[in-house]
């Protein structure tokens, strides 16, 4: 997998800063938000540097696709398909991306509303 060496995931995935981890495997990890808008606020990213929703390629449909997969078994994990959560990919600086590694929220322990934002 290619790493940002400037991204602060990428160095969170090559253990350069610490992360409360709560998932991974070879092609994704996942950690708890150090700004969390919900009470469980887990974000889950792939370990293949990818900027943003339009810098992936066909090629990338697996390891994208994987990170659906992995947020179902850590929402298994810690229950939360019992009361909901709610899943985000934010794209874009408009849209609330801060940090350009595509990543995917999982925000659960609070009621949402709808539309969000």
């Amino acid at each position: 997998m290619s790493l940002d060496p400037d991204c602060i995931f990428c160095k969170i995935i090559s253990k350069k800063i610490p992360a409360k981890i709560v998932y991974e495997d070879e092609f994704a990890a996942a950690f708890e938000d150090l700004n969390p808008q919900a009470p469980v606020h887990i974000l889950v990213v792939p370990k293949k540097h990818i900027p943003e929703v339009h810098a992936m390629s066909a090629e990338d449909r697996e390891i994208v696709g994987h990170l659906f997969l992995a947020a179902k078994k850590i929402a298994d994990q810690k229950g939360l398909h019992v009361k909901g959560y709610r899943m985000v990919i934010n794209n874009g600086a408009g849209a609330g991306q801060s940090v350009f590694h595509i990543h995917l929220h999982i925000l659960s322990g609070r009621r949402f509303s709808w539309p969000p934002g």
